[in-house]
Formats: structure tokens, sequence, C-alpha cells
């Protein structure tokens, strides 16, 4: 209770800022997924090293905020590197590896979360700049709209599975990584993201960004939002719970660390625009 008033305060003042910046787009909205990406992945790094692992921390950082950059390049024309190029991480993070830590340093592991946080957090969050440029968006409105439909439903969804799980909760879900969480708060989480794509789908985007998604699409789409999204939280509680640490940082006032925030996010970002793809469709 203590940190409610700084996470309502906190919240305040975010989301007015991250909402300005989805609607300007371009340069606002790459600034602060770049400079999110970048938070997040020095926090992913701040848990593999407590747990034994040393990442090459300075190096992922970077790349992980380049990587919305990169998105946007390829979207106003700039030229960028190709898949073949991009390629060429592995090979460069090997080398790195190879000279910094060598034998004793735990090479393999050093290689494997280094490149798991650049993808986890900069590749996982540049999805927001895909959907916010969609093919199916023709206007700050729309895009908007499409962005904030995945985000929306991830908030209602933890909503939806703290009451049901405080009213039926008795059978836990992954007492090991998350021993609060509850059978019943997945169910209702899972009601309650159907609830809300049905919701937006139904109400904002026709009048905002003139898409639907019809009745199969609104199931899909909030099945598949409501599971990855727990997915997420889930991936989050054991990385800290093998970390041995509560919060992936104390950056962000009552709220915790950007990943404590963004966890379920890194998930429903990217499934969102792979399924939104398939189901949405244009209204008169």
């Amino acid at each position: 209770m203590q940190e409610f008033p700084k996470r309502v305060l906190v919240a305040i003042g975010l989301i007015p800022i991250v909402l300005g910046c989805i609607w300007f787009g371009g340069p606002a909205l790459v600034s602060m997924l770049s400079l999110a990406s970048g938070l997040a992945a020095w926090e992913y790094y701040r848990l593999a090293e407590a747990r034994g692992v040393r990442p090459l921390r300075a190096l992922g950082i970077v790349l992980s905020a380049v990587i919305p950059m990169l998105v946007h390049a390829r979207f106003v024309g700039f030229w960028v590197p190709p898949v073949s190029l991009v390629a060429l991480l592995i090979p460069v993070l090997l080398t790195v590896t190879l000279f910094a830590r060598g034998v004793s340093g735990a090479p393999m592991a050093v290689v494997g979360d280094t490149l798991a946080g650049v993808v986890y957090t900069g590749g996982m969050l540049s999805f927001a700049y895909a959907l916010r440029y969609h093919e199916f968006v023709v206007d700050a409105a729309g895009g908007t709209a499409l962005v904030m439909l995945p985000v929306l439903v991830t908030w209602l969804n933890d909503s939806g599975a703290y009451f049901a799980g405080r009213t039926f909760g008795r059978a836990k879900l992954m007492p090991t990584v998350s021993p609060k969480k509850t059978w019943a708060g997945a169910y209702g989480a899972v009601i309650t993201s159907v609830a809300a794509t049905w919701i937006i789908a139904a109400f904002i985007l026709p009048r905002l960004a003139h898409l639907t998604l019809g009745i199969p699409g609104i199931i899909v789409v909030g099945i598949g939002l409501s599971l990855a999204a727990q997915v997420g939280d889930l991936a989050e509680s054991m990385f800290k719970r093998e970390a041995g640490v509560k919060d992936s940082s104390q950056l962000i006032p009552g709220h915790g660390g950007v990943l404590d925030r963004v966890d379920s996010l890194l998930f429903t970002l990217p499934v969102g625009y792979v399924l939104l793809g398939f189901f949405l469709r244009y209204t008169p």
C-alpha cells in the first residue's frame, strides 16, 4: 500500500508520454522504443550476472537499442543490413567472447545470454513500431489504436487474472515460478482478454482505424494475447527467481524495473502483430 501512490503518480506521468510517442510515431516512437529496449536489456543482463554469467553487457545493450532504429530506417527507406549480414552477429559475438572471456568465462553461456537479451528486449519491443505502421494503418489514429489493442488487452488480462485468482483461486498454476498465480486466475485472464478484444474490435477499431476482426478473429486474438501475456509474465518471473531478486531493478518508482512493466508486452506485441495480420479487415 505504501507504494500505491507512487505507482499512480508515475502512471499518470508516463501514460500521456507513451500515447504521445505512439501517436506521433516516427522518431518519437523509435526513440521511446530504443530507450526502453536498452534499459530492459541492461536489466536482463543484470539478472544474468546475478546467476553467475557475464554476458557482453555493453554490446548487448547497444544492439538492443539499435534494433528499433533499424526497423525505422527500413520503413523510411534508408539502407539497412540485409539478413545475410545480420547473420554475422553470431560470429561477431563469438569473436568478442573469445578475446574478452576465454574458455574460463563460460563462452557458450555468454554468447547465448547476450543474444537472447538482444532478441528478448529490442527484438520484441520493435513489434510496437511494426503495429503502428501495419499495412492496414491509414493514419495516426488507426496506428495508435492498433498498438494499443495488445497493450490494453494485456493490462486488462492482468486485472482479470488478479480478481479471478483472488475470488476463486485454489490450485496453483506454477508455484515454483510464481507462487501467487492460480488456474482460476489463468481462466479469468482468458475470459477477460476475449471480452476486452471484443469491446476494442466492436467500438474502437471501426471508429479510429476503420478495421474490424470478426467473431473468429476476436476469439483467436483474445485467447492468443491472453496466453502470450501470461507466458511472458511467467518467463520474467522465472528469470528473477533464478537470479534471486524480486524486481528487475528500481528504475521506475513503485513499479520496479522496465522489464517488470513490459514483460507481458514482450510476448503480446509480436503475437498480436502476427494474429492481427490474419484477421484484420477493412470496414466501410
